[in-house]
C-alpha cells in the first residue's frame, strides 16, 4: 500500500539525488539503499521504483538493478542525417560517423558560392549538385552536405566529412524534388509534435497510489484519508494492475474484507503511447475517472485521471498551427458568418482539391466540412472536444468546382455530456447535402 505524506516526498527526493550521484554501471538494491540512507525497505523500493521510471536506472534479469545513462528525449521536429537518408533514398558517400546528428534546417545551393557562405551554418544541410568547392565550403563551416542528381564528390572532401565527422549524402533526384521530400518529411513531423500521447502529461515525479488484492478496507480507509484520492488501482506482485476500487466499492463492507473481493477486476490499461485524445476517447466511453499506465511488460508505472486529459486537451487547442493535416487544409477556406439572428453558418467555395477523379465534391471531403463544423458548432455553447458516436449522411446533388455552399448547423439536443446536431450544405438556397450527427462531449 502506497503513502502520501510530505516526509516521504523528502526521503524520496533523498533517494533520487543519491542514485544521481552514482556512476553509471553502479548495482543498487533496496536493502543497501535502506541500509545507507536509513529508510524503510518499502520506502527504497518504492524511490527505486520512480527513478526506474524517469530512466535513472534499469532492473534487468540475473543482473539486478543498474544505474543507468539518463536518456534525453528527442527533439520530434528535427530531422537527424540518417533519416533524410531514409527520405531522399540517398547513400552515405562520407562522414558516416556522423549519421545520427540533428540538422536544423537546410540550404539549397542554387546561387555563387560567395553568396551561398552567407546562408550556411553549423548544424545546416547544404542541398547542391556536383560543384565540389561548395562542398568543402559547407564541410568547413560545420555543415552536412546532399548532393543531388546522382553525383559523387572527391576523395579530398569525403576524407574531410569523415575527420569533421559531418555527413555526405547522395541521391539520384534532382534538389527540387529532394527539397519537397524533406519539406514533407518535416511538416510530418511537425504534425506528429502536435499529437500529445500519455507519455507527455502522465506524472513522472509524484508517488503513485495502488492497493494490492491482499490489503484490507481498513487499510484503504487510511489510504484515502492520507491522500484524499478516491479510486486506486489493484495490482499483484509484479506490480501488474489487476483490478481497480473506489470508495463507493467499500461502503458497508467489513474492516477486515479484503480489496480482492470488492474491486472491479480486468481494468483498462494504456501505455506511454496511446495518444491524449484516444484515452480520453476511452474514459468517456467506458465512464471512468482514471486509467492504469503500463509499460511493455504491463507492469502499471503510473495513472492518469480524466482531469489530466481535460487540461492537455484545452492545452493542445492553444497551440499555434505549426503544421497542417489533410482536414486542416480541407477546412481552411470556410468562413464563420452569422445570420440577421446572430445564428453561426459556415461559408466556402469548392476548390479543385475538393473533388474525386470524376470531377466533383468528394463526398468525403464534404463529410469532413460537416464534423468541423459541428465541433464549431458544440464549442460556441460548450468547452470541450467532441468524440463522434455516429453520423448518417445523404448526397441528394453533386457539386461541382467553384460552387459557393453554405453550411448550416442546428442542435438537435444538448445535454452536459451528449449532443445531436442536424447539418445541411446548401447552394443557392439548394439542399445538396444532409447528415446527423450525435457526439459526446468531452
Amino acid at each position: 500500500m502506497s503513502t502520501g505524506h510530505s516526509e516521504l516526498h523528502t526521503k524520496h527526493e533523498q533517494i533520487t539525488k543519491y542514485i544521481e550521484s552514482l556512476a553509471v554501471g553502479t548495482k543498487l538494491s533496496v536493502r543497501q539503499i535502506a541500509q545507507d540512507l536509513d529508510v524503510s525497505e518499502g520506502t527504497a523500493y518504492r524511490a527505486i521504483k520512480e527513478a526506474e521510471n524517469i530512466g535513472l536506472v534499469s532492473t534487468k534479469r540475473r543482473i539486478g538493478t543498474i544505474r543507468m545513462e539518463k536518456k534525453e528525449e528527442p527533439v520530434i521536429d528535427k530531422l537527424t542525417f540518417a533519416e533524410i537518408v531514409n527520405v531522399v533514398e540517398g547513400v552515405v558517400l562520407g562522414g558516416s560517423s556522423g549519421i545520427h546528428k540533428s540538422l536544423n534546417k537546410f540550404v539549397i545551393g542554387a546561387m555563387q558560392l560567395e553568396a551561398m557562405l552567407k546562408y550556411i551554418e553549423a548544424g545546416n544541410l547544404l542541398i547542391v549538385g556536383n560543384r565540389v568547392q561548395a562542398h568543402m565550403c559547407a564541410l568547413s563551416q560545420g555543415a552536412g552536405v546532399l548532393i543531388t542528381g546522382g553525383f559523387d564528390t572527391t576523395p579530398e572532401v569525403k576524407e574531410l566529412a569523415d575527420e569533421l565527422q559531418l555527413p555526405i549524402i547522395g541521391s539520384s533526384f534532382d534538389t527540387f524534388t529532394v527539397a519537397t521530400m524533406i519539406n514533407r518529411a518535416m511538416e510530418d513531423r511537425l504534425i506528429k509534435k502536435k499529437i500529445m500521447i500519455v507519455d507527455d502529461i502522465v506524472r513522472k515525479d509524484s508517488p503513485i497510489y495502488s492497493l494490492l488484492a491482499s490489503n484490507t478496507v481498513k487499510e484503504m480507509q487510511k489510504l484515502v484519508e492520507e491522500t484524499t484520492h478516491t479510486r486506486y488501482p489493484v495490482i499483484d506482485d509484479q506490480q501488474v494492475p489487476i483490478g481497480m476500487i473506489t470508495t463507493k466499492d467499500i461502503m458497508g463492507a467489513k474492516p477486515n474484507q479484503l480489496i480482492g473481493t470488492l474491486m472491479t477486476p480486468n481494468p483498462l490499461m494504456i501505455n506511454l503511447k496511446t495518444s491524449v485524445a484516444s484515452a480520453g476517447h476511452t474514459m468517456v466511453w467506458e465512464g471512468i475517472e482514471l486509467l492504469p499506465v503500463i509499460d511493455t511488460d504491463r507492469k502499471m508505472i503510473g495513472v492518469i485521471s480524466r482531469k489530466d486529459v481535460m487540461k492537455a486537451m484545452q492545452h493542445m487547442q492553444r497551440q499555434p498551427q505549426n503544421a497542417e493535416t489533410f482536414e486542416v487544409q480541407i477546412y481552411s477556406g470556410i468562413d464563420e458568418l452569422r445570420d440577421e439572428e446572430g445564428k453561426l453558418y459556415f461559408q466556402g467555395t469548392v476548390t479543385p482539391q475538393m473533388t474525386n477523379f470524376e470531377g466533383l465534391v468528394s463526398e468525403g471531403v464534404l463529410t469532413t466540412i460537416m464534423i468541423r463544423a459541428a465541433y464549431r458548432t458544440v464549442q460556441e455553447h460548450k468547452k470541450g472536444d467532441l468524440i463522434l458516436d455516429s453520423s448518417s449522411s445523404y448526397f441528394l446533388i453533386p457539386l461541382q468546382i467553384d460552387d459557393v455552399i453554405e453550411i448550416v448547423p442546428s442542435i438537435v439536443e444538448m445535454s452536459r455530456r451528449f449532443c445531436k446536431i442536424d447539418m445541411e450544405i446548401r447552394t443557392n438556397g439548394t439542399r445538396v447535402a444532409r447528415s446527423m450527427f450525435t457526439a459526446r462531449i468531452l
